[in-house]
């Protein structure tokens, strides 16, 4: 019989007994892993040195849970069955410090993490993740280099750590059990990229999804230049520079965004530059009246306003509520006033507020697979089985994005997937049954090229 997971008894949680709630808050809940933080930190405060490390642990353990697995497994002296979810959890979290991490003591990752047990009323834990955590300590060597192998664990940019001993499978011998276990890249996953982009290449991907994608800022063009923001980041301490999109500027090391020059001014949202892409291959014009079919939570709906100089009329439709809210939070802080939102059913979008409309933007639910660093909960949670169902919700969204569209108007539809199923052939599909419908260009933007992956189309009805 499966056990109920354990409840924190402490008086208050610290960074890592927090680290751990968040993770086992995952095995019960749907949402992104994001909102999970979001309400764990409003209902436990902490400071904001400790919020960016319970940050780093939960992110960095969904990413890498499958490598953290492969070098636990031989260590653990019972079958992976008769370790509790709770127990692997903390587990992960204890070898995310001593493997992945640079900046925390290995006594300190060691004694924090078999406290946990305290902290979670199982105090007879501390004796097994004691030993499991040491013998893992003896397994790390403070060796690094540049080639893959069965003693070398990836890191990220390139970087591998060395083992005492081998742990992954050969990756000349077998480089898709390789990659599975040392880039913790779902089997199904590597079973069709590796015949698709190569060993060399899912070896790119695989570093460029072990940890998050570089932090890129939109300006917000109405309330300052690029320029202007440029030096106010200068000024507080903050290094950074433009990116190839003439809204984007990259940050060179992450950091509490609320904190940054501007922000409660509205001076700039958080976006990649991928899906900065989107708004300006729909490039809408100032007056015209926009439908946005899939906004929440929003990033790329301001985009459009910010395009339309906040002049005509921005239709934000999404089936939640709840992430709906985001996108008038956002548009409120970015002084963007043309954009209503509207809460839709499920079925077919037949509430849509009538059109039709200049141009239409649909950036449909995916597979996530272009933004798996951002996005980790996706690797484990999406299943090949998922795939038909999404390609399906895709092309009945794009169909009803062209029923509101005026003749001579312009539908973009967007992803966040790297899968051709989604993307090309979703187009292929209802350009057929939709013969007054023309292909204007389509981009496909390649995880870490230099940005996070994704897909667009732009597609015009014809007069």
């Amino acid at each position: 019989m499966k056990r109920k997971l354990p409840t924190f008894r402490g008086r208050c949680h610290n960074a890592r007994s927090l680290a751990l709630q968040v993770l086992l808050d995952c095995h019960k809940h749907d949402a992104f892993l994001q909102a999970i933080l979001d309400r764990r930190f409003a209902a436990h405060p902490l400071s904001a040195a400790d919020r960016r490390l319970v940050t780093q642990l939960v992110y960095s353990v969904l990413r890498r849970r499958g490598t953290l697995r492969a070098l636990l497994q031989p260590l653990v002296d019972r079958p992976a069955h008769r370790v509790e979810t709770w127990l692997w959890d903390a587990l992960y979290l204890g070898a995310c410090q001593l493997a992945l991490l640079r900046h925390i003591p290995a006594h300190a990752a060691v004694h924090e993490t078999v406290e946990l047990a305290v902290s979670f009323g199982r105090p007879g834990a501390r004796g097994f993740l004691n030993g499991v955590l040491r013998r893992l300590s003896e397994l790390l060597t403070a060796e690094h280099t540049t080639a893959a192998a069965a003693d070398a664990l990836p890191l990220e940019h390139g970087e591998y750590r060395r083992l005492s001993r081998p742990v992954f499978p050969g990756p000349a011998i077998q480089p898709h059990k390789y990659l599975v276990a040392a880039f913790s890249l779902p089997d199904w996953l590597v079973h069709r990229w590796l015949p698709r982009y190569g060993f060399a290449e899912c070896q790119r991907l695989g570093f460029w999804f072990a940890g998050p994608a570089p932090l890129t800022l939109r300006c917000q063009p109405l309330r300052c230049s690029r320029e202007q923001l440029l030096a106010a980041l200068h000024d507080a301490g903050h290094a950074a520079e433009p990116g190839e999109h003439p809204q984007a500027i990259r940050l060179h090391e992450p950091g509490p965004i609320r904190d940054l020059p501007g922000y409660a001014d509205g001076w700039f949202s958080v976006q990649d530059e991928s899906a900065m892409r989107v708004a300006s291959a729909l490039a809408p014009e100032p007056g015209e009246t926009i439908l946005d079919l899939c906004a929440a939570p929003g990033g790329k709906t301001t985009h459009l306003a910010e395009r339309m100089h906040n002049t005509g009329r921005i239709v934000a439709c999404d089936v939640d509520g709840q992430r709906l809210q985001t996108v008038a939070d956002l548009a409120q802080r970015l002084g963007l006033t043309i954009i209503e939102t509207y809460k839709i059913r499920k079925e077919h979008g037949t509430d849509v507020p009538p059109g039709p409309f200049d141009r239409v933007l649909v950036d449909v639910p995916c597979s996530n697979t272009g933004v798996l660093g951002k996005r980790p909960e996706a690797r484990w949670r999406l299943r090949p089985d998922d795939l038909p169902q999404l390609v399906a919700l895709q092309k009945r969204l794009l169909h009803t994005a062209v029923q509101y569209v005026r003749p001579g108007g312009i539908v973009v539809y967007s992803t966040c997937s790297i899968e051709p199923e989604e993307n090309q052939q979703v187009v292929e599909s209802v350009l057929e049954s939709n013969p007054e419908l023309q292909l204007e260009a389509t981009e496909d933007t390649v995880p870490g090229r230099p940005a996070d992956g994704g897909f667009w189309a732009r597609l015009r009805r014809s007069e």
